[in-house]
């Protein structure tokens, strides 16, 4: 019968391989949230790209996904332009979050205006990112955001309804917000790298 021999000595020996968590890439555009940055490819948002979050509804958190961000860029000076939003930001709750309302510009566009507008502000080089939410964006559209962003070298992030997630989409990143059951992201498309099979429950987002 083989000796019994303790744990500790095998692993003062080195004899037992010592599993470690991988760590989370550091990437040039953090999302904010660890436990998204860990499942992403470039370790955040996709550089001088356009990132597409699909909703159920408007209002379910999608503004909590990208406020670290914003606090980010506009902490370092740069500036950020939001296109026709469908409610009025809380400029009280966005500065308790860490963004520089002095570096945020709300352009009021008419829907036929949103695609125009977005494009123009990502393409001009002087906006860091800019967030819009047109009703009717097809692919052609959102390929040029896709180069727009590009071309400008901005964050583009687009909120639309879910119910394009059958659509096909030009956006280097693709994210689900779901509410119900539970609050988590399904990551739908990533650039650079395979798409995560589980969702990330929101409940586990930490800074």
């Amino acid at each position: 019968m083989s000796a019994v021999v303790p744990l500790s000595a095998l692993l003062d020996a080195r004899q037992v391989w010592r599993g470690r968590a991988p760590e989370v890439p550091i990437g040039e555009q953090p999302t904010g949230w660890r436990a998204l940055d860990a499942v992403l490819p470039a370790g955040g948002w996709p550089e001088a790209a356009l990132s597409e979050i699909l909703l159920p509804v408007d209002g379910v958190g999608e503004l909590r996904l990208v406020l670290p961000t914003l606090a980010r860029l506009t902490q370092g000076r740069r500036h950020v332009v939001i296109v026709s939003p469908p409610y009025a930001p809380c400029v009280a709750g966005w500065r308790q979050q860490g963004v520089d309302m002095r570096r945020v510009e709300i352009v009021a566009a008419a829907e036929k205006d949103v695609l125009w507008a977005t494009e123009q502000c990502l393409r001009s080089g002087s906006c860091a990112a800019v967030l819009a939410w047109p009703l009717h964006a097809d692919d052609r559209a959102l390929r040029r955001l896709q180069v727009a962003a590009v071309t400008g070298q901005s964050l583009a992030f687009v909120f639309r309804d879910r119910s394009h997630l059958s659509n096909a989409s030009p956006a280097a990143l693709r994210l689900e917000l779901e509410a119900s059951p539970r609050p988590q992201i399904w990551v739908r498309k990533c650039r650079g790298g395979a798409v995560p099979a589980q969702p990330v429950p929101l409940a586990r987002f930490a800074r």
